[in-house]
């Protein structure tokens, strides 16, 4: 029987098109991570100012948390829409809108002397807001190579935390340089740019299916879909998962003072560590999840790992060396789980419509982001700061059974 061997030309053209693959897929990935970067980013421009444009508007707290308000309720309201939209069009152009509806938000509360300009202007970048979760998925699970999909998305979710840490500082330096509207018009021109990268980026060819007539029988079968058991896992998982790093996050450091006195700079320092080692950790589930098919054994041996460390902390009370390795181990090992969750939702999603099942599973950020700071405020009003580690581990292990619960089979449409 013949046997087909390969000459050097065809070997040559093998190697040329897997480079040019390999600089389309860092292209894309490089610039969908930047727009998560802007997202997290735009998401935390304004508590580090809320002194100074409270100052401004002679307005109180709560009438200013207003504009935070807004901005999650539009974003949850809508970012399942969004992920429709994404399916239907070009995600790359969806995700542009996005950018582009975000900076305007900004640029419009900067130069506009009202508050209830700047409400409006926040309900724009919720607006922009819906369309980075299903657009980064759709544009990464649709046109990255398969075999680079695990490194794509941790590298997403690691440009989504830099975002977040990176903003704090550099909106208090355009503060110091140009004030709050001068920090508010930075944001704005970053969106812009980046945007503006985007737009540019016109060579990855698109695997997205060929948009056909759309008729009430898609409009049922998508409903389905997202109703169906593995998606409603899927949105349990994220939600469960978020309330717990949100509790963490935001009340560690008080918890940690009320129940042992733990001194503001060791609790704070623990937290960075945190929140550091997740970032890697993230990256290393990236390397993990590209070597294995067995991302719901990562995922939940990341969990019960993570869990077992917080409640371990309401429970004992650790020097400070011990709990700030305790608390780095916890993060490590959060991390390590993202790239396996976002991966597991790959794996049951039909093709051609990762946008609209990553829009409605990533609302589980968003119902954590309403509810999380109700429950563990509650928690710490009432004098219970042990209750705060030790919800923050049954969520995790709550989400941990949402991982074992979900078929890893796709779902036929």
């Amino acid at each position: 029987m013949a046997t087909t061997k390969n000459t050097p030309m065809t070997e040559a053209t093998d190697r040329t098109f897997a480079a040019t693959r390999r600089a389309s897929d860092t292209r894309l990935i490089a610039s969908v991570s930047a727009a998560h970067f802007v997202s997290h980013f735009y998401m935390l421009v304004l508590p580090p100012l809320f002194g100074f444009v409270r100052a401004d508007y002679a307005v109180s707290y709560t009438e200013l948390g207003l504009a935070l308000t807004v901005l999650n309720v539009v974003s949850a309201v809508l970012q399942t829409p969004a992920g429709f939209l994404v399916d239907r069009i070009d995600a790359r152009l969806v995700l542009i809108a996005g950018l582009l509806f975000g900076a305007v938000g900004y640029a419009l509360a900067a130069f506009v002397d009202s508050f209830w300009v700047l409400i409006l202007g926040f309900a724009l970048i919720g607006v922009g807001n819906t369309v980075y979760h299903p657009a980064d998925y759709a544009l990464l699970s649709h046109r990255v190579s398969p075999e680079r999909m695990s490194q794509a998305y941790s590298i997403h979710t690691f440009s989504g935390m830099l975002g977040s840490a990176a903003t704090p500082i550099s909106v208090l330096l355009l503060h110091s340089l140009f004030g709050w509207r001068g920090a508010f018009f930075g944001a704005a021109i970053l969106g812009f740019v980046t945007a503006a990268i985007l737009f540019m980026q016109r060579d990855t060819p698109s695997e997205q299916p060929s948009a056909k007539p759309h008729t009430a029988a898609d409009t049922e079968a998508s409903w389905r879909l997202l109703l169906s058991h593995p998606i409603l896992m899927s949105l349990l998982f994220f939600m469960l998962l978020s309330i717990a790093n949100g509790g963490l996050q935001n009340y560690s450091v008080v918890a940690f003072g009320a129940l042992y006195g733990t001194a503001p700079i060791t609790a704070n320092t623990a937290l960075t560590g945190n929140l550091l080692l997740s970032a890697i950790g993230v990256l290393a589930g990236g390397w993990i999840t590209g070597r294995t098919t067995r991302h719901g054994m990562v995922a939940a041996l990341g969990l019960a790992a993570s869990a077992l460390a917080i409640i371990l902390l309401g429970f004992a009370d650790p020097s400070a060396f011990l709990l700030i390795a305790i608390m780095s181990l916890a993060g490590l090992c959060s991390g390590i789980v993202m790239p396996s969750r976002d991966m597991l939702v790959r794996a049951v999603t039909p093709p051609g419509a990762f946008g609209k099942v990553f829009g409605f599973v990533t609302n589980g950020f968003n119902i954590a982001g309403i509810a999380s700071p109700l429950i563990f405020g509650a928690l710490m009003d009432h004098g219970a700061p042990r209750a705060v580690f030790l919800l923050v581990g049954v969520c995790s292990l709550l989400a941990l059974a949402a991982v074992a619960l979900t078929p890893r089979r796709q779902i036929k449409t």
